[in-house]
């Protein structure tokens, strides 16, 4: 599996970044998308885990408090909606507060206003490019180690 590098006006932006003490959980109905965000951000030393559900998901964050979300919005059974929905209804102690990033394929106006209004702090849409991941996430670490 392979993706393009960070471009050069991006590559400034992640010198020397490693994400080695972010827990990251991944949750999507694609096997091939969970892989291939998965190989991202372990590039760059995030420890990552994967969900293949809404289910999955809930489970491991009441397990082991993940510090990001990345969800895809069109899941069966349980959505990303449902899934942020139920995420946010919890105590700020068992992950209620987790920062969230919405994928998906969806790329409307709308699509982007619901999933933010939803819980979702940020939006990408599918395919998803390497370098907006990652700078997103990175905007999500300081945000969080400037608190």
């Amino acid at each position: 599996m392979s993706y393009e590098p960070a471009n050069e006006n991006h590559q400034q932006s992640l010198a020397g970044e490693n994400f080695q003490e972010v827990k990251i959980l991944i949750v999507d109905d694609d096997a091939d998308s969970r892989e291939i965000i998965s190989f991202i951000l372990e590039d760059y030393g995030a420890q990552v885990t994967v969900a293949a559900s809404a289910k999955e998901a809930l489970d491991y964050i009441l397990e082991s408090k993940p510090n990001l979300i990345l969800s895809d919005l069109g899941m069966p059974d349980i959505d990303g909606y449902s899934l942020i929905g139920q995420i946010r209804a919890l105590p700020s102690e068992q992950g209620g507060d987790i920062p969230a990033i919405a994928l998906t394929a969806y790329a409307t106006d709308e699509d982007h206003d619901r999933a933010i209004a939803s819980g979702f702090q940020y939006y990408l849409t599918k395919p998803i490019n390497p370098d907006e991941l990652l700078i997103t996430v990175l905007k999500i670490c300081q945000t969080k180690l400037s608190k």
